[in-house]
C-alpha cells in the first residue's frame, strides 16, 4: 500500500520528492500481481488501460524531466501510444524504464541550485506563450499528473477484480 508521504524538516526538495515519490507508488501498485492481459485491458468506458497510464506517467515524467534539463523541443510522438504499450513493450520493461526516470529526476532536482529556477516551456498550442515554470512547479505537476492517473488507476484495479487501494 501507498505510504503517507512525511514532510522532510527543514527540506522542501526532500519533502516534495516525497510525495512525487507517494504517488509513483499508488499508481505502480494498482498493476501489482496482474497478468500482462489484465494490465492491459480497458474493464470500463474509458480507453485507458494500468499498463497505459503507467506507461503515459513515465513518459511525462521523462518529458518535464528532458525540458528542465533544456531540451527545447517538447517530446513528440502518437499521443495514442503514450496510452498503451506497443511492440515488445511489456509492463516489466515499462517499470523499469521508469525506474531509470525516477532515478534521474530525483539526481536532476538534487543539483539544481534553486527550486526556483526556471526554464522556459517549448512552444505548444497548451502552453502559455513565452511561459516559464520553476523546478517547484514541476515537482508538484508530477504530483497532480500522477495523483490524477492513480485515481484512474484505482477505479480500473477494482473493475478487474475488485481489489481497492485502501483495503
Amino acid at each position: 500500500m501507498a505510504q503517507i508521504s512525511m514532510e522532510v524538516p527543514g527540506d522542501e526538495r526532500g519533502t516534495l520528492l516525497a510525495f512525487v515519490e507517494a504517488q509513483r507508488t499508488a499508481l505502480r501498485e494498482a498493476a501489482q500481481g496482474l497478468t500482462e492481459e489484465q494490465a492491459a485491458s480497458k474493464p470500463s468506458a474509458s480507453e485507458l488501460s494500468l499498463s497505459g497510464l503507467l506507461k503515459h506517467a513515465a513518459g511525462c515524467e521523462e518529458g518535464w524531466l528532458r525540458m528542465a534539463q533544456g531540451e527545447t523541443e517538447y517530446p513528440g510522438g502518437d499521443w495514442a501510444d503514450g496510452f498503451r504499450l506497443v511492440g515488445d513493450e511489456t509492463m516489466t520493461s515499462v517499470l523499469a524504464y521508469w525506474d531509470g526516470i525516477r532515478q534521474e529526476t530525483e539526481a536532476f532536482i538534487a543539483a539544481v541550485p534553486s527550486l526556483d529556477d526556471s526554464f522556459p516551456l517549448p512552444p505548444a498550442p497548451w502552453f502559455p506563450q513565452d511561459a516559464k515554470v520553476s523546478m517547484r512547479w514541476v515537482l508538484l505537476h508530477l504530483v497532480e499528473e500522477f495523483a490524477r492517473h492513480a485515481g484512474h488507476a484505482d477505479i480500473i484495479r477494482e473493475t478487474i477484480d475488485g481489489t481497492r487501494a485502501m483495503g
